[in-house]
């Protein structure tokens, strides 16, 4: 059974940073596309980054120059570096995972940026 695991989540001051870490397991081959997205509340989800097995990587507007996503294929990982991070990066962050046609998500983990 596939799972999608998020870590690393939490409080934050304005212009701090934190990590987020996924890790996929139950797989035999390597996930295709991995990406993070959010949803604040009253928000719809929204992707933030993604990166290919290639390593190929995609961000939204509102975090490029500020978040940074990679991948440790070897892990079936993929981590979030975000930085410089704003109250309006407050939300859900969940990790999805393009496996076998298929997309799975995991639970969420939550960032909340505030003073």
């Amino acid at each position: 059974q596939v799972q999608v695991v998020e870590s690393g989540g939490g409080l934050v001051q304005p212009g701090g940073s934190l990590r987020l870490s996924c890790a996929v397991s139950g797989i035999i081959f390597r996930p295709n596309a991995m990406g993070w997205y959010r949803q604040a509340p009253g928000k719809e989800r929204e992707l933030v980054a993604t990166i290919g097995s290639g390593g190929s990587t995609n961000s939204a507007d509102s975090v490029k120059g500020r978040f940074t996503i990679s991948r440790d294929i070897a892990k079936n990982t993929v981590y979030l570096q975000m930085n410089s991070l704003k109250p309006e990066d407050t939300a859900v962050y969940y990790c999805n995972a393009d496996y076998l046609g298929r997309n799975y998500w995991g639970q969420g983990t939550q960032v909340t940026v505030a003073s």
